[in-house]
């Protein structure tokens, strides 16, 4: 029986000549990853193992995002014993204040994950890693300290669901408004411990951004991961951002999927996600019919914080005002991220318009600071859940969109078709 890709990385990475869904294996790490809240827990567990140091200081990152700069005492104590633990254990990959970014956006431009690899992290959204090619997923603080203890993990071989995208995509419509189709048409748990597989031409129209936002947000189908095939476009990238080597996996031809499920890119709309489940999609044109307003639209996040997405907005933006009645919050994912913005004039069209732009953070995503929202507050946001109380008060809602879902509803003031703002017809 031939092998899905994730399975032949699976086995690689475990001394296998083959491995079969279901399977229980011990694998290989290349990178272990924890943030400033995973990490201060993870260290508990650290001390526990007795090791007096990490595996390879080369292969941990440590990355100080969800609450910095620190938003108050308890985050300060907590980026604290990070930053004590990552000097002493000589953390080679260590970002904080200065030069740290969001995780999930910074490894990949820092070159620190190449396509072939496993790499595990203390947070839900490492899967984001797939875009590459590479098996990426997330765990507790507990694996991730004895993952940087000993260098290995543990995994049940996943089952896989290929997902075949056709054709090309029309204006607008990016890789966000892909994977909330695919979140609403088979649900929250429709991939649960199961690998999402991507292939078809359709994915030569997507750039490397559209990719890091969809296997990004695998988790929220419940998947343990999800992963693309290395074409030109990511060889191109991994080659940009590092001097890594890396090895390039194929699905077998007779590879076992349990569903195969056809997607055409050229017959979607743009795609909004209502409270409080990522799985609630509407397209924006039903949304219109609702006049669904806004009290704020946030633009970032490991989903859709990258240079494509700031450009999106800055495109929709540029020569328009944000409504008087919403905050716009625009994140750039990384510090050079930040910079390309300004070089570009990113931030002087977002600014001109009556947004603000916030160095890189987690921040609103996840209730932690720089934006959180009141009860019977609505938020537009190009973040990755929308769970009850996620972004502030339990009585607050959070539609999740596209980056330009997100700028044009700013504008208009109500969720709204970007093309709708473009024309002035809303």
């Amino acid at each position: 029986m031939g092998m899905t890709m994730t399975q032949k990385i699976l086995a690689k990475h475990a001394g296998l000549d083959s491995v079969v869904a279901g399977q229980l294996i011990e694998a290989k790490l290349d990178i272990v990853m924890g943030n400033d809240i995973t990490t201060a827990v993870a260290l508990k567990e650290f001390k526990k193992t007795g090791a007096k140091k990490v595996f390879d200081e080369n292969k941990v990152a440590i990355v100080l995002d969800h609450f910095t700069p620190n938003k108050d005492i308890k985050a300060a104590e907590q980026c604290k014993s990070c930053r004590n633990f990552a000097w002493d254990m000589n953390v080679k990959n260590f970002f904080d204040v200065g030069d740290m970014g969001i995780e999930h956006a910074l490894l990949p431009e820092k070159g620190i994950v190449v396509p072939g690899e496993v790499i595990i992290g203390a947070d839900s959204h490492t899967c984001t890693y797939g875009a590459l090619g590479a098996f990426s997923t997330g765990v507790g603080s507990t694996d991730m300290a004895i993952g940087m203890a000993t260098g290995e993990a543990w995994f049940k071989v996943p089952e896989a669901i290929k997902f075949v995208l056709k054709n090309k995509p029309a204006k607008w419509i990016s890789g966000k408004d892909i994977i909330l189709h695919i979140i609403g048409k088979i649900g929250v748990d429709g991939a649960l411990y199961k690998s999402m597989e991507f292939v078809g031409d359709g994915i030569k129209y997507l750039s490397m951004d559209d990719r890091f936002s969809m296997a990004n947000m695998a988790i929220e189908a419940g998947a343990k991961n999800g992963i693309f095939p290395v074409d030109e476009k990511t060889i191109e990238y991994a080659k940009a951002h590092s001097t890594k080597p890396f090895e390039v996996f194929e699905a077998d031809e007779d590879a076992e999927y349990e569903q195969v499920i056809e997607i055409d890119l050229s017959k979607l709309r743009p795609t909004v996600s209502y409270p409080h489940l990522p799985e609630n999609t509407k397209t924006v044109d039903e949304s219109m019919k609702e006049k669904v307003y806004v009290d704020q639209a946030v633009i970032g996040s490991c989903t859709n914080g990258r240079l494509e997405d700031i450009k999106m907005a800055a495109d929709i933006l540029r020569g328009r005002k944000v409504n008087k009645k919403v905050r716009a919050i625009v994140i750039p994912a990384t510090q050079q991220i930040y910079l390309d913005s300004i070089k570009l004039g990113y931030v002087e069209d977002i600014i001109k318009a009556g947004a603000i732009v916030s160095t890189p953070t987690c921040g609103p995503c996840l209730g932690g600071h720089m934006g959180i929202l009141a009860a019977g507050e609505k938020a537009i946001s190009t973040t990755n859940r929308n769970f009850v109380g996620r972004m502030g008060h339990v009585d607050s809602e959070v539609y999740l969109s596209s980056p330009a879902v997100a700028a044009a509803s700013a504008v208009a003031g109500y969720i709204v078709d970007p093309e709708k703002v473009m024309e002035g017809d809303f």
